[in-house]
């Protein structure tokens, strides 16, 4: 047998594929993670056994150097990196913060901060970590709007929601900024521009982590719980770590730094990934602008409009169902997923597919009740109906993205995160389809 060509060498190959696969290149010798390094180790941060790296599949990430066991501290990131409110306050921004009224909301502080180190550029004392930021995000508020027309219908509309508060975010602070003019040479409006602001809100929205401050006055009543965490927001998201045992993320009141204690090993040239959450792909895209793959919370979400198109057109009774399910809270979160139509899209389907004589005892659907078998079948049916429609409008979505992407090739990044996210729905569907195929079947 020639060298390399037995079952041994076979497996040997797999393997370092496999491992090539899930392994970086290490950036830590790039300028700018040398100077955010050199930054960090200004303000007390120590190191860790992780340093940047570039991933297939999550891109830039941090890469184990060394083993890490159960329950170590993977990084402890000093107060004084921490970029928050209280930074805001002691920096050259604060008496313009603290007399402003009414006062401004915790986000739009950290907002201003930013855009205002950006414009300092080289005089910023953060540069070395704002030159590490992304240029542009990509959360839906960030695309252009057709774009954001190829969303499923849910998305799209709290997508729509999303800009519409950050604009009117922006514009509600233009005054603030207005009184910002005597920090600087050139105009505010130049500097405050609205692209310039989302770039600003993006990064906070993406990427900052959560630490609790109390109310102050100079700020309004909303939550203060942000803060920007340099080198530790370069952690990617993994759905297959789980949220609550593999990863613990909190400020430690003793040694005043943010620490991250993992709850699993990493072998060294591993990514380490922590959980941003249990959280479905429409959710993450949202909020921060990612689609993974093979996500075990993906979903598909129904809209209340095709929940009832597949009714019987003569069911007087329709409208009086709609109403006892959003009294009920039944008119959301009703969602396709990996092991099929969840229980409260069922529930839902349950209520609206009861007929006239069995529609008293609707109380005993939303307490999960049997009411008939003719009832369960039938709802099974228009699920049936329902997961189809579903295929195909993102089978349609998907051609029409890739004719896009041959003709619009300034939109390929952002329709290709579209396209990627309609791909995961539609195995998601057609595992639904599945499902329901067997469940029909048996009830036949």
């Amino acid at each position: 047998m020639k060298k390399g060509r037995g079952r041994t060498s076979r497996r040997r190959r797999r393997k370092l594929r496999r491992s090539s696969e899930s392994r970086g290149v290490n950036e830590s010798c790039k300028p700018e993670f040398i100077e955010l390094q050199r930054w960090l180790k200004d303000r007390k941060f120590e190191g860790a056994n992780l340093v940047p790296a570039s991933f297939p599949g999550t891109g830039r990430g941090l890469m184990s150097t060394a083993p890490l066991q159960e329950g170590q501290v993977i990084l402890s990131l000093p107060e004084s990196c921490l970029l928050t409110t209280d930074t805001v306050m002691r920096s050259y921004l604060g008496a313009y913060v603290a007399k402003w009224q009414p006062p401004p909301s915790p986000l739009l502080a950290l907002c201003t901060f930013l855009v205002a180190e950006k414009h300092a550029g080289d005089r910023s004392p953060w540069k070395p970590y704002l030159e590490v930021l992304p240029k542009a995000y990509s959360c839906p508020v960030c695309l252009e709007p057709e774009v954001v027309e190829l969303l499923p219908g849910p998305l799209k509309a709290q997508a729509q929601e999303q800009r519409a508060r950050v604009q009117e975010l922006f514009t509600a602070s233009r005054a603030f900024f207005s009184s910002l003019q005597p920090l600087f040479s050139e105009a505010v409006e130049g500097v405050f521009s609205y692209s310039a602001f989302l770039w600003a809100w993006g990064t906070v929205n993406t990427r900052a982590v959560y630490l609790a401050r109390g109310r102050r006055p100079c700020f309004s009543a909303e939550p203060d719980t942000c803060a920007l965490a340099p080198y530790l927001d370069l952690l990617n998201h993994s759905p297959a770590v789980q949220c609550s045992s593999q990863v613990d993320a909190a400020f430690n009141e003793g040694t005043r730094c943010y620490e991250i204690r993992t709850g699993s090993r990493w072998g060294p040239r591993e990514e380490v990934l922590i959980c941003y959450g249990p959280h479905d792909n429409q959710r993450l895209l949202l909020e921060y602008g990612f689609v993974p793959p093979r996500n075990p919370h993906a979903c598909v979400h129904v809209a209340q409009d095709v929940l009832v198109q597949y009714l019987p057109a003569a069911d007087k009774q329709t409208g009086r169902k709609s109403s006892i399910l959003e009294d009920h809270g039944f008119t959301e979160n009703l969602t396709f997923g990996w092991d099929g139509p969840s229980w409260r899209l069922l529930t839902a389907l349950k209520l609206l597919c009861l007929r006239a004589e069995e529609f008293p005892r609707w109380k005993k659907v939303l307490l999960g009740e049997t009411v008939s078998d003719a009832n369960e079948k039938t709802s099974l049916d228009v699920a049936q109906k329902i997961c189809r429609h579903l295929i195909e409008e993102t089978d349609a979505v998907l051609q029409k993205v890739s004719r896009m992407k041959a003709k619009e090739t300034a939109l390929v990044t952002q329709l290709t995160l579209v396209e990627t996210l309609r791909t995961e729905e539609l195995k998601v569907l057609q595992a639904s389809a599945d499902i329901l195929h067997r469940l029909l079947a048996a009830s036949a």
